[in-house]
């Protein structure tokens, strides 16, 4: 991580959850390519860190995320001149080739669950990387567009992709060539995020902290088995379902949770070891 991204994402563990926070306030996090560099950096730590069961990603100050750094839409003026955001890191991330894709990829390939808290602005960019979230959570009075057709673009941080996913086709469709601006709570009604709260960040910890208190062997396969649903065969799912049943019924966590359960007593699960990871994919 170069020294100016140092500072672009802060990041604590406390209790299993991990509190990711980016860190450009007097920009509304606007995104430049340090905080390329630091998202795609912070999520790669992560996924190597055991302790971690759950994640609540947020901005600080006024805005989850403004977008793209305008000194990159005056670079996309300059003739041959390819952006930051589109150059290829050394290392891909599963499908993610492009460091922009990277940025928000990073958050779905993360092998535990994220909870995306968004406030203020969510624009262009910073939508994408919210997509990326398992779960978003949106104070009602966000305000959400995917705005790249306003500088003549298209979503290319994974948008195109995975927003259809979400809030079908034709809205994903009208979204995208208008660039039209929602509240957080039309874009609850639209799929667009999981629901509206009126302190979003309070929400996501509170969901993290349930989330990490569960067997965290049982919740890396569920994300999984969950993301490759209608993403491949129905025989290549269902074998995989039964691949993951057979490899949690009798491990140390899923006996705990029989236990804890018929004693009803709080569970104690122990951390994947560092093999169970399963690769960016």
């Amino acid at each position: 991580m170069s020294e100016a991204a140092e500072h672009r994402v802060t990041c604590a563990v406390t209790d299993g959850v991990a509190d990711v926070r980016l860190n450009r306030p007097d920009k509304h996090n606007a995104l430049d390519p340090a905080m390329f560099d630091a998202l795609v950096t912070t999520g790669v730590r992560l996924s190597e860190d055991q302790r971690v069961r759950a994640v609540v990603l947020s901005g600080a100050g006024r805005s989850f995320c403004s977008g793209l750094d305008f000194a990159s839409f005056q670079a996309m003026a300059e003739p041959g001149r390819l952006p930051d955001e589109l150059r290829a890191p050394a290392q891909a991330l599963g499908p993610a080739r492009a460091l922009g894709q990277q940025a928000a990829y990073v958050w779905t390939a993360l092998p535990v669950p994220v909870i995306a808290a968004v406030h203020g602005a969510a624009f262009g960019g910073g939508l994408q990387v919210m997509l990326g979230a398992d779960i978003r959570i949106a104070a009602p009075d966000a305000t959400l567009s995917v705005m790249e057709i306003r500088w003549g673009l298209i979503p290319d941080m994974t948008g195109t992709q995975l927003l259809p996913e979400l809030v079908g086709r034709d809205v994903a469709k009208e979204l995208t060539f208008t660039g039209r601006q929602v509240s957080g709570e039309e874009a609850a009604a639209l799929g667009l995020v999981t629901q509206a709260a009126s302190d979003p960040f309070d929400a996501a910890c509170r969901l993290a902290t349930e989330i990490a208190s569960k067997s965290p062997d049982a919740i890396r396969r569920s994300k999984q088995l969950l993301d490759a649903a209608g993403r491949v065969s129905l025989d290549e799912g269902f074998d995989a379902e039964q691949h993951a049943i057979h490899a949690l019924i009798g491990t140390p966590n899923q006996v705990e949770a029989i236990e804890a359960n018929l004693a009803r007593r709080p569970p104690q699960f122990a951390d994947p070891r560092p093999g169970d990871r399963p690769p960016f994919r």
